[in-house]
């Protein structure tokens, strides 16, 4: 019994600890973010490169992913207003068939962004990466991130602290209510894990040689 008491115990002294810092880490962002997201091009700031983090092109059930579409014409519309003159794209490409960066690549030189104003990040498997590979491999000390305002201000957390100076754009969100509960938990564990790659300074995945934009 004593045993089993001690285990309880060390359980829910566990669940105390990863519950506060999920809280500490939510609160983090969202301050952290506070006057560095935009809805508006007519507000932004001009950065050369705008670093459009990734997502799938297709939705679960096969149609087309409205995330995917919306960061897609939130891009254009930035570059159409003379805000970025060149976009980085960083995504998921790590298994034979799924290629985020190239599908991304696609829909924006058919929104009108100029192929040679693109470049390719295959290796963004995740917002952690893509943000530390925009400093360390592609050298951008100052850009502008593109995403929805919820996974926006996680990435610029992680750019304060890596010592990017950032801002971001918001694409449109979807509003759907199974979907936008469950990317919340989803988000509100990333946030989490975030804290402790920030914590131990993870490497990337992969880095490699950088290149210049």
């Amino acid at each position: 019994m004593r045993i089993r008491r001690i285990l309880l115990i060390t359980l829910v002294s566990l669940l105390l600890s990863g519950a506060t810092v999920s809280i500490v880490a939510n609160v983090l962002v969202n301050r952290s973010a506070e006057g560095l997201c935009y809805s508006s091009t007519d507000d932004m700031p001009y950065r050369r490169v705008a670093l459009l983090l990734g997502t799938t092109r297709l939705g679960r059930t096969g149609n087309p992913n409205p995330y995917f579409n919306n960061r897609i014409t939130a891009c254009a519309e930035l570059y159409r207003a003379g805000k970025v003159g060149k976009v980085l794209v960083s995504g998921d490409n790590s298994r034979n068939g799924y290629n985020e960066p190239e599908d991304m690549r696609h829909a924006l030189v058919e929104a009108g962004i100029p192929d040679s104003c693109i470049v390719l990040d295959f290796a963004g498997f995740r917002t952690y990466d893509s943000m530390v590979r925009a400093k360390r491999v592609f050298g951008q000390d100052s850009l502008t991130v593109i995403s929805q305002q919820w996974h926006n201000k996680r990435a610029l957390y992680i750019a304060n602290r890596i010592g990017v100076d950032a801002v971001a754009y918001n694409a449109a969100d979807i509003d759907i209510r199974d979907t936008k509960l469950r990317l919340a938990v989803r988000e509100w564990l990333a946030r989490t894990k975030m804290v402790f790659d920030l914590l131990f300074m993870h490497d990337p995945h992969f880095l490699g040689e950088q290149i210049t934009i």
